[in-house]
């Protein structure tokens, strides 16, 4: 990997591989501050509602900036996939996968969904321009993300073993099956299930991708090479 060394350090490579952290930074905080939001709210019931359905309650902007926060970290780290120093092919598909994710993720804390499942409590259930568009931006993120794993399942197999290449592949159809799912069956249990898997499974594959990108990266401390 090239880099930019000024006396025995690698500014390039610190900086990708400080991108690359935000990949595993994204997940943890974004469940953390949601599950304890919704533990808090009046009427939400894990077992009926979606975690964006919090954004529609009185303090709906916390998950509007958890979101956007997210979404931004994503972002940094495609970044940092794109800059990583193995396969630069694999590297640039995963860089602009997470990267559309990460925009929609964005879009989603933007456009807030519909009412559903009675919450937030004594709303009417409508549809409206700004809840497609947040179903919308959902179904692409899900999707790249999915690809991304599919994607990332050979890189991983190279280097860790095929079982790391089968876990990424798997997690690939699980995040897209599972917002699939949860898209279709929104108002019952099964589906939240559904898609509760394909959040927390998305973001621990990219907790692991980007790990693994990041053991990639050489250290930019040149004479520890």
């Amino acid at each position: 990997m090239s880099g930019s060394a000024r006396e025995g350090f690698d500014a390039r490579a610190a900086v990708t591989r400080s991108m690359l952290g935000w990949g595993v930074v994204a997940g943890p905080f974004y469940l953390l501050v949601a599950v304890v939001h919704a533990a808090l709210k009046e009427g939400f019931d894990f077992s009926r509602h979606a975690l964006s359905l919090l954004m529609l309650s009185d303090t709906g902007w916390i998950q509007r900036v958890n979101l956007i926060l997210v979404g931004l970290m994503v972002i940094v780290a495609a970044i940092g996939f794109a800059r990583s120093a193995e396969g630069p092919g694999r590297a640039r598909w995963l860089g602009a996968l997470l990267g559309v994710y990460g925009a929609t993720l964005i879009g989603s804390g933007i456009f807030a969904p519909d009412p559903m499942g009675g919450f937030p409590p004594g709303a009417e259930e409508t549809a409206s321009i700004g809840g497609v568009l947040h179903l919308a931006f959902g179904a692409l993120g899900f999707l790249a993300l999915g690809i991304a794993a599919l994607v990332a399942a050979g890189w991983l197999a190279a280097r860790y073993g095929r079982g790391a290449g089968a876990l990424s592949a798997v997690a690939g159809v699980v995040v897209i099956a599972g917002f699939a799912a949860g898209a279709a069956l929104a108002t019952s249990t099964a589906g939240i299930v559904a898609l509760w898997a394909a959040v927390v499974v998305g973001f621990a594959w990219l907790l692991v991708a980007s790990i693994g990108a990041y053991r990639t990266v050489p250290h930019p401390d040149l004479d520890r090479r």
